[in-house]
């Protein structure tokens, strides 16, 4: 661990030295991010998974620099051109264009104009010229007349080849142009010729320039693609005549024949080296910062999907809608067990409406049903509106669920596994009906690129965008806690410590020995070692157990502490969890220790009064307008009512129930200044919205969220 790179993270970050020190040798030791933002907040300083994750990602970036410093000062070195001033410079550097800038002029190249004038003897010639004192270069280029150099022209133009070499690799004029770059750069997109019928979908594209430094990130990856999909030509560049004023300031001086010659070799260097070199960093940069911005917005979308509001254990009937295969049913316990499915044909081509409902109301009252879960894909408002139709004779929740990637789990090898004797629509009707019990539970059966709440997914990095979304996955489940007896392996494998192998060890220990009774039961499962238990016990519930803290957020090596505030107020451990007045006794204080402090002590008091307890708010009923279910029932004015489906940079996507979602544009979404459609909308969130538009060539919808004068006035006069 080197001090210069903790100096460095903590100016960055603006954290205290202590903090990322701590953090670092956490992170050595194995521990996990969940474990320690939660159990490790005197070490860190109280630092989120956010910040002990910057930490981290910014360590392994540093170590990775660290990695092509030693492999470009070995190469200089090689070439016995490493000198004590270029070593310090080196070893120094605290960007990769700065360290890439200085080993440029030594990097091994391919054969270039340069080196050819070199091998022809030109370079004492360019040398000359950069003197700028001569006035008289035809003469002094003679002298360099050879068997390879037959004129003075060729012997003037290999010298300004070399000086055009030198420009574009000297770290003043790289700098100078940068600065320019990031100021002043233009993103330019144009269409290539003879495309713009197949390129019909980039139409926006075909002649759009912007400055680069305010370019939003899907524009930029929207241009990318048509660029990768050959339809569109992207330019990025500032102004030509500043960058060559910020060259010839640099490298012109005087006005001799020589000086003419050095500025001829730096604007043949800014169009041929100098400008492209710096245009393909900017455009891989500008790339990242997109791609980034993407994966965040991926990020935050899957992370409300992931804590969207569960149903809970209750008995629930799911229904996969079709037309022509009919209709998929499957009824499942309160732990999620199928127990019965068949197939029902309420729709068109066979129309056997009366016996699907006789079906459906045998099925409700034989399983003791309690909720309908529908799926939102094809005839989902159909089978919606017959469930509506009939007449259950007690409270009936009915859900509609949002079955984006219930066919790819459905054909997976999880899902082969979980049910090797049915089918894939068996498969995914009992993954809606999952869904909505416990949405976290069978998410992350699924890859999250295939459920659908992002933008770009496909064109960002892969594997940061991998490494993003198993981070979020990760921090939900360790957020939500996990019972033990019950999880599948797919949700233990995000258990903080725990991985595939450790979590098939829980999954056939607790088959073969039965449900674990208490947290300290788990170390007989095997390669359950005191580290890995020291990571997962406080994220791993045990209901009903002896000792009520197993099934609590308070960590195993921290129930000596709970024992002594209770037998200080004279109370039992289940007292103490029940009766707040009895809580209200303890003085956090008196348990202040070298290792524990008042953010754990904290912590251990907010969990005791809600032990186990899902933070998770439960999920509502919500209904669609009914007289609309087809974009051509939409009419412009129209309020209805709808649900978030995603969120993106420019907007928001919402489905009003037409099997096709429109877009909140973020200039609609509120009567003010919105910087982020996240300040105003929720992935699933109930919201009402007013049409704007409906384009049905393009089968596109426009929203509204904005609300009226009235409207406004309304809601003041009720928060009153």
């Amino acid at each position: 661990m080197k001090d210069r790179h903790i100096i460095l993270i903590c100016k960055e970050l603006a954290l205290e030295e202590r903090q990322v020190r701590n953090t670092l040798e956490l992170l050595a030791d194995g521990a996990t991010i969940p474990f320690i933002s939660r159990y490790r907040k005197e070490a860190t300083g109280s630092l989120d998974e956010v910040q002990v994750a910057a930490v981290k990602t910014r360590y392994e970036k540093l170590l990775e620099m660290d990695k092509r410093r030693d492999t470009v000062l070995h190469s200089i070195e090689e070439q016995g051109k490493l000198t004590d001033e270029l070593k310090e410079r080196i070893e120094t550097a605290e960007t990769l264009s700065e360290l890439e800038d200085l080993y440029l002029p030594y990097k091994p190249k391919r054969k270039t104009r340069a080196s050819v004038a070199r091998e022809r003897g030109l370079e004492p010639l360019a040398v000359q010229l950069l003197q700028q004192t001569d006035n008289d270069v035809d003469t002094l280029a003679l002298k360099f007349l050879n068997e390879s150099v037959a004129a003075v022209e060729d012997a003037l133009q290999g010298a300004r080849d070399l000086i055009a070499e030198q420009v574009s690799e000297d770290a003043r004029a790289r700098n100078a142009i940068r600065r320019l770059f990031a100021r002043d750069a233009m993103i330019c997109s144009k269409v290539v010729k003879n495309k713009e019928a197949d390129g019909e979908k980039y139409r926006d594209y075909f002649d759009y320039s912007e400055a680069l430094r305010r370019c939003p990130s899907h524009r930029i990856l929207a241009m990318l693609r048509g660029k990768d999909e050959a339809f569109l030509r992207i330019t990025i560049a500032p102004d030509e005549e500043k960058a060559l004023e910020a060259l010839r300031a640099i490298f012109v001086k005087g006005r001799t024949a020589a000086s003419l010659q050095v500025e001829e070799a730096v604007k043949d260097s800014y169009k041929r080296l100098l400008c492209p070199s710096i245009e393909t960093e900017f455009e891989a940069l500008a790339k990242e910062k997109a791609d980034d911005e993407s994966i965040g917005v991926f990020a935050d979308n899957l992370r409300q999907l992931l804590l969207a509001s569960p149903l809970g254990q209750k008995n629930v009937l799911a229904i996969d809608p079709g037309f022509r295969t009919g209709c998929k049913v499957v009824c499942l316990d309160a732990q999620g067990n199928l127990v019965h499915n068949e197939t029902i044909y309420p729709h068109p081509p066979q129309n056997e409406v009366a016996t699907a409902k006789r079906k459906i109301m045998s099925l409700t009252d034989s399983y003791k049903i309690e909720a309908i879960a529908i799926g939102n894909g094809t005839a989902g408002r159909e089978t919606e509106r017959l469930i509506q139709s009939m007449a259950f004779g007690r409270n009936m929740q009915v859900f509609i669920v949002n079955e984006s990637g219930a066919s790819i789990y459905s054909a997976s090898a999880v899902a082969r596994e979980e049910f090797p004797d049915y089918d894939v629509t068996v498969r995914g009707a009992v993954s809606i009906g999952r869904r909505l019990m416990d949405p976290l539970a069978e998410l992350v059966k699924i890859d999250p690129k295939s459920i659908g709440v992002g933008q770009y997914q496909h064109d960002v990095d892969q594997n940061k965008l991998k490494t993003s979304l198993d981070t979020v996955v990760e921090s939900c489940v360790n957020m939500v806690g996990v019972n033990v007896n019950t999880a599948s392996k797919h949700l233990l494998v995000y258990v903080s410590g725990l991985g595939p192998q450790l979590a098939q060890n829980i999954i056939d220990y607790r088959r073969e020995n039965g449900s674990f009774p208490s947290r300290k039961a788990l170390k007989k499962v095997p390669r359950m070692g005191e580290k890995t238990f020291e990571q997962c016990a406080g994220f791993l519930r045990i209901p009903d157990a002896e000792n009520p803290l197993d099934n609590s957020a308070v960590h195993p090596e921290s129930y000596h502490i709970v024992e002594r505030m209770a037998q200080d107020i004279n109370a039992s451990l289940a007292d103490l969890l029940k009766n707040e007045q009895l809580r209200r006794q303890i003085q956090l204080d008196r348990y202040v220790s070298d290792t524990v402090g008042l953010p754990t002590l904290t912590d251990i008091m907010q969990e005791l009064s809600k032990p186990g307890l899902d933070p998770r708010t439960q999920a509502k009923v919500f209904e669609f307008a009914q007289d609309v279910r087809r974009v051509e029932d939409l009419r412009e004015g129209m309020e209805l009512p709808g649900i978030v489906t995603n969120i993106t940079n420019f907007g928001c996507f919402v489905d009003v129930g037409v099997k096709q979602d429109g877009l909140v544009h973020i200039s609609q979404l509120a009567n003010r200044y919105v910087s982020h459609p996240s300040e105003v909308v929720k992935l699933n969130q109930h919201v009402k919205v007013k049409v704007l538009e409906v384009d049905l060539s393009r089968n596109r919808i426009s929203f509204s969220m904005k609300t009226s004068p009235q409207q406004e006035k309304n809601k003041g006069e009720r928060r009153m």
